[in-house]
């Protein structure tokens, strides 16, 4: 452990007499931040909190240490702030998490000339469909889609994805072409199962928005495997953009109901609220929500080769 960071979990601790409360400042779990007050009183061979089921309150002893201690860690944060300000080359590592399809396509195509640019950064990408905890798994920032439900962490909007439907060129062939969504109830749709109202398709009407009820033979909690499944022509998907684009690109898969697309999501980077974010995690999410990267991919419409007929 090293001994800033223990001083700073035992005053975050200490000023909150809450091991939970304090640990979330930090930006730790709970059990680490026991470990790091218990390993640093073991070092200073002395007592510095009373403990009980119920509360926490700092020993004698506690109550010395933290007066002395606070001074330091404001002295070390201003140095710190001064280094990095004054840093003209960024270094060192960023844990990130990423849904998996989109962290595998396009993050890595939008981190890439970040990287270039900063050889010195180290960028862990940690890839997965559950919404992992940045606090126990040790993450520095999440790119996630759609709203923040954690009010304990900042989020920061980098773009707006559209939500299109599509089917292969065979399959519109075979089973025609709908004319409205509404025809939607009458064809074979494969269904994403992560989203909200997986059974109820919304678009976008003359007045306002409405949803069209959906059904089909295959269900999955991955929007790559919904758009493989449209590309191999067994229905029509409804994916966003960013999955789709691949297909569209080498003419397996086009858009249908363009003008009706009602539906975007919002990509977030989330992060925690600690006062002092490192310089490299400032510089990273100031890239990934540059208008250079959050619209040269997807800002261009992208018409189908058949027209809704």
């Amino acid at each position: 452990m090293d001994t800033i960071v223990g001083m700073k979990t035992f005053a975050a601790v200490a000023a909150h007499e809450s091991f939970t409360e304090g640990a979330r400042l930090v930006g730790i779990s709970t059990k680490l931040a026991s470990k790091y007050v218990g390993q640093l009183e073991e070092r200073l061979n002395a007592q510095l909190f009373n403990r009980t089921t119920r509360s926490v309150s700092l020993t004698d002893t506690g109550r010395s240490y933290f007066d002395q201690c606070l001074p330091l860690i404001e002295q070390f944060d201003e140095l710190e702030e001064l280094v990095q300000q004054r840093q003209t080359e960024l270094a060192g590592r960023i844990r990130i998490t990423a849904p998996t399809g989109y962290g595998s396509s396009q993050l890595v195509h939008l981190l890439q000339p970040f990287q270039t640019a900063n050889p010195k950064v180290s960028i862990e990408l940690h890839l997965s469909d559950s919404h992992v905890s940045l606090i126990e798994e040790g993450h520095d920032l999440a790119v996630r889609f759609g709203a923040l439900k954690d009010s304990s962490l900042v989020a920061r909007k980098l773009m707006d994805m559209r939500i299109v439907c599509c089917a292969s060129p065979y399959y519109l062939e075979k089973f025609g072409h709908p004319k409205e969504p509404t025809a939607l109830t009458t064809h074979n749709c494969l269904l994403q199962t992560t989203t909200s109202h997986t059974d109820q398709w919304e678009f976008k009407g003359p007045d306002a928005t409405y949803r069209v009820p959906v059904s089909g033979n295959f269900r999955a909690n991955s929007p790559l495997a919904v758009a493989n499944m449209a590309a191999d022509s067994l229905g029509i998907g409804r994916v966003p953009l960013y999955t789709a684009q691949p297909f569209l690109d080498s003419g397996r898969l086009q858009l249908i109901f363009e003008r009706e697309e009602a539906k975007v999501i919002g990509l977030y980077a989330v992060y925690l609220p600690n006062r002092h974010l490192t310089a490299r995690v400032r510089a990273v999410i100031d890239h990934l929500g540059s208008p250079a990267m959050t619209k040269v991919r997807f800002d261009r419409p992208h018409r189908s080769n058949l027209k809704n007929g």
